[in-house]
């Protein structure tokens, strides 16, 4: 009988694997798998992140606070405050309550003056709708604008029919005009030329509806007028005819890393895309604006309005 149980006994040469050691290899391939499994999670969680923040972006509207000396502001008036804003471009992935937020935070600024530089929405018809819609705003010695390449529509009616609804709205239209805005017994001056694009701008013109001894503040949608403005001359035929020049258009390229391929201002120099710069001794902003086009999205290039503090050298 003992021979005959031999036969049948394992003659192997392996040992066979204990359980436990088969349950400890299955624990670490799990272990592995988990680990594996949130690394995924995570890298599809920044993922999803970093498509949605530029759309968030897009509304973080930001206020820039900027101080200057102008030796040409009368002495009477000794500090103007100015809130600028361009390309707002209701309609365009800006909402009503953008627009509702953008005007409170104007008028929680008290500005003397509050100018626009164009491009309300995305056409005439949009552009006349946003001035109905507009909220009030709040600004101590007058609001007035500029239209962009947008607003301006194909006719001239359709022209007049925007300007009209700015007048309604409260906001004084410039359109190759100069506004003489009172403050005391002192008076500075508003000059907005014509959209490039769509429309004329008749910078000779308006230059000579001043002096250089006078403070000017010119407003013009597109930053590519720059050069030609700085080459005309004032009603005494000198250079130097304005202290401050407010533009917008470039949206600073909307998408930092991406600017290039939304190509925005093709028409604009580098030198104009975004910020402050001095040239002849003028002081020029262009603005990274407060809306969108193209896609409704930002990057690393925060909407942004304009608190600007003027003051007597």
């Amino acid at each position: 009988m003992n021979s005959y149980r031999g036969k049948h006994t394992s003659t192997r040469p392996w040992a066979v694997a204990s359980t436990a050691s088969s349950a400890r290899y299955r624990g670490r391939h799990q272990q592995k798998n988990r680990r594996r499994r949130r690394w995924l999670v995570a890298i599809g969680i920044i993922v999803a992140l970093l498509l949605i923040y530029p759309f968030v972006e897009a509304h973080l509207l930001t206020v820039e606070h900027v101080s200057l000396s102008a030796g040409d502001l009368p002495a009477d008036i000794n500090r103007l405050k100015i809130v600028y804003l361009s390309d707002i471009h209701a309609g365009s992935g800006i909402l009503d309550w953008d627009i509702q937020r953008m005007v409170t935070r104007i008028n929680q600024l008290k500005p003397d003056l509050v100018l626009f530089g164009g491009d309300y929405a995305t056409d005439n018809l949009s552009a006349v709708r946003f001035f109905q819609q507009l909220p009030s705003i709040h600004a101590r010695y007058g609001i007035l604008g500029v239209v962009g390449e947008t607003d301006r529509g194909d006719t001239p009616t359709e022209l007049n029919h925007l300007t009209d609804t700015m007048r309604d709205a409260g906001v004084t239209p410039l359109v190759n005009a100069v506004s003489r805005v009172r403050i005391g017994s002192s008076t500075v001056y508003v000059a907005g030329l014509d959209d490039p694009l769509t429309g004329t701008p008749d910078i000779a013109s308006v230059a000579r509806q001043v002096s250089a001894t006078d403070f000017v503040i010119l407003l013009c949608h597109n930053p590519s007028v720059i050069p030609s403005s700085q080459l005309a001359t004032d009603s005494s035929d000198r250079l130097g005819w304005y202290d401050l020049g407010l533009f917008g258009h470039t949206h600073g390229g909307q998408m930092i890393l991406f600017s290039s391929l939304l190509d925005i201002a093709p028409d604009v120099p580098d030198r104009y895309m975004a910020g402050w710069l001095t040239e002849n001794r003028t002081n020029l902003l262009v603005s990274r604006g407060v809306g969108t086009s193209v896609i409704p999205a930002r990057l690393f290039c925060f909407p942004q309005i304009h608190e600007i503090d003027v003051s007597l050298n």
